[in-house]
């Protein structure tokens, strides 16, 4: 048994709530972030092939519809639009003739970087507003949310990927 008592009865929905608020305010930051790096339209859809490719390149169209629980036609129209643009490129498999591997360009990769920069610098500029205080509690909470993410089976960004480490250095 934890040591962690019973939360009150509306604790997690007064938290569920704040979340969701919360979630709401990021997605109107991220696409301040998106557009301004490119003009170059990628759905939500597509972008997250593409964090996906970050992660896991090199893998094959039936790997990366099993990630994002897509049928494979839908994922394969997405990597068409995705190498029209020239974010992505398949190429053939080392290990099998019949199979090609999916990889970010560098155009890719530089635009992925330029969002990622592009977003932290918003967050930023908010959690430089907030107290040190309230910037520690922000970092325990969201180290907590990720870990259950990861702990519950369902899709988190790798370890080694995460900002969400180091909670000391707050």
């Amino acid at each position: 048994m934890n040591g962690n008592p019973a939360p009150p009865p509306r604790e997690p929905q007064r938290t569920a709530e704040a979340a969701r608020e919360l979630i709401e305010l990021l997605e109107v930051l991220w696409e301040r972030g998106r557009d301004m790096v490119s003009s170059t339209p990628v759905s939500a859809s597509q972008l997250r092939v593409l964090y996906s490719l970050d992660r896991e390149e090199g893998i094959s169209l039936r790997t990366l519809g099993e990630l994002l629980g897509s049928a494979p036609p839908s994922v394969s129209r997405m990597c068409d639009r995705l190498e029209a643009l020239g974010f992505v490129q398949r190429l053939p498999s080392p290990v099998s003739r019949r199979q090609l591997e999916l990889h970010l360009t560098v155009r890719g990769k530089a635009y992925l970087r330029d969002l990622r920069a592009q977003r932290e610098e918003a967050l930023l500029a908010v959690i430089t507003a907030m107290s040190p205080t309230n910037r520690k509690a922000l970092l325990r909470g969201l180290t907590g949310f990720h870990e259950a993410v990861g702990g519950s089976g369902a899709a988190a960004p790798s370890p080694s990927r995460t900002p969400l480490k180091d909670v000391s250095s707050a």
